[in-house]
């Protein structure tokens, strides 16, 4: 963005235009909340319906995944051609019909590939909104935005563990589906009402009308001519595998792949591995509930700790505890209380620590190489978000019960604590208080 525009939006008062820009991007954080669960939540009427295997119920839990990756590498850079606001209105008609598919599916296979279909718009509809939240938000209240969107993620989480449990009671897991193509749906005009085009890629593409257009809407005042845009230096993966990175870069890439692993495990199969430790349908889902609702105050306690403490620190601190937690959870079952109170704790710590990588990550590398840096790191870790549901599955058919799946997860969090604490930082190099990305 162009350096004096990029000043004056920092120094000037937040407008009620500009919140409301953010709340739209939080609406659609909460839609990934919600997708990203909803086949988590209702995994224990599709197996029943379908007499899945665990191998086939872990692809399942995996092929939203798969999509939103495709969604990112594939979809999101036409956003640099078509504008950001386009891209997510088109991925939410992706979204919305995916949904919709897959409350109609008839097979497995049909599933699938309508949770990939849905995942894919997911993944372009991210790629646009945690950016405009950012840049739309001034110097004071933009770590609050972005802390907004990765609150809403856990929202729609929790929210979809509310939904599931009503009506899939009520109408079954198909419902629940439908529900969130409803909702989907609704965010369409809620876009087209409120949500501004990219100031940066107004800036691109020299669009003076509109970048003057949403300047006003922001109650600022208009520019004459378009600000001269400085071209970012590509960071190349190269650069971030040199002598000088490449220990950092795959420690990065290591905690990445454990941290996401351990988080979509946890998220993911808490529900139905609740129901295989003795729990009812309905108790496992509220167990998910809960996971997710501690979730929701994760990051913000990450950031507070952060401030008084090294981050680093703090990151190792989370994983360790976390650990511990799975390790007491399934034993905790026969407990009911117990068992939900600790759902409540893992889910506040294990979003903490992927909140926390994102947010020490950036102290790694310098600017010119700092996007593709963060950028490989968490395309790293969505491998190990992919294949975590899939190797659960797989051990769950092989003999494996809830307690030792927990358990092997614990040590791959561990590992990944382990990873953080050999990133080799300056002393000078905390991120204390830095905003946790949005997105997972």
């Amino acid at each position: 963005m162009g350096v004096n525009l990029r000043e004056r939006i920092d120094a000037a008062p937040m407008s009620r235009f500009q919140w409301s820009a953010i709340a739209v991007c939080v609406l659609l954080n909460v839609l990934d909340g919600y997708d990203v669960l909803v086949m988590a939540f209702t995994a224990t009427g599709v197996s029943a319906e379908w007499r899945l295997t665990g191998t086939e119920l872990g692809l399942l839990l995996s092929a939203g995944l798969v999509g939103m990756a495709l969604g990112s590498l594939f979809l999101a850079p036409f956003a640099d051609k078509v504008g950001r606001r386009a891209m997510i209105l088109l991925c939410l008609v992706l979204a919305t019909t995916g949904m919709g598919l897959s409350a109609l599916s008839q097979s497995a296979v049909q599933l699938g590939l309508t949770r990939v279909l849905t995942g894919v718009g997911i993944g372009g509809i991210l790629a646009g909104s945690n950016v405009i939240s950012a840049e739309y938000a001034n110097r004071r209240w933009r770590s609050l935005a972005v802390s907004l969107n990765s609150t809403g993620y856990a929202i729609g989480a929790t929210g979809g563990g509310i939904v599931a449990a009503v009506l899939q009671s009520t109408s079954g897991w198909r419902a629940v589906f439908a529900f969130g193509a409803a909702a989907t749906a609704l965010l369409i005009p809620a876009v087209l009402w409120r949500l501004p085009e990219s100031l940066d890629f107004l800036l691109t593409q020299r669009s003076l009308e509109r970048l003057n257009r949403s300047l006003a809407a922001m109650k600022h005042p208009q520019v004459e001519a378009m600000p001269e845009v400085v071209p970012a230096p590509a960071g190349k993966v190269r650069q971030i595998l040199a002598p000088g990175l490449r220990r950092n870069t795959l420690l990065t890439w290591a905690g990445f792949f454990m941290l996401m692993f351990a988080f979509y495990f946890v998220t993911t199969w808490t529900p139905k591995l609740l129901v295989q430790a003795g729990l009812a349908a309905d108790q496992g889902i509220t167990g998910g509930v809960l996971l997710n609702l501690g979730g929701i105050f994760g990051s913000t306690l990450i950031g507070l700790l952060a401030a008084r403490f090294a981050l680093k620190r703090v990151l190792v601190a989370y994983t360790v505890v976390t650990a511990a937690l799975l390790l007491a959870f399934v034993p905790a079952t026969s407990a009911l209380a117990a068992a939900f109170a600790l759902g409540a704790l893992i889910g506040l710590f294990v979003n903490g620590c992927v909140a926390g990588l994102y947010a020490l990550t950036p102290a790694i590398y310098d600017a010119p190489v700092r996007a593709t840096g963060v950028g490989w790191g968490i395309g790293i870790g969505r491998i190990g978000a992919i294949i975590s549901p899939v190797v659960a599955g797989r051990l769950l058919d092989a003999g494996w019960g809830p307690g030792q799946l927990f358990a092997l997860v614990s040590g791959v969090l561990v590992l990944g604590g382990l990873a953080v604490h050999a990133f080799r930082l300056s002393p000078s190099e905390n991120p204390a208080g830095r905003a946790p990305a949005a997105s997972r």
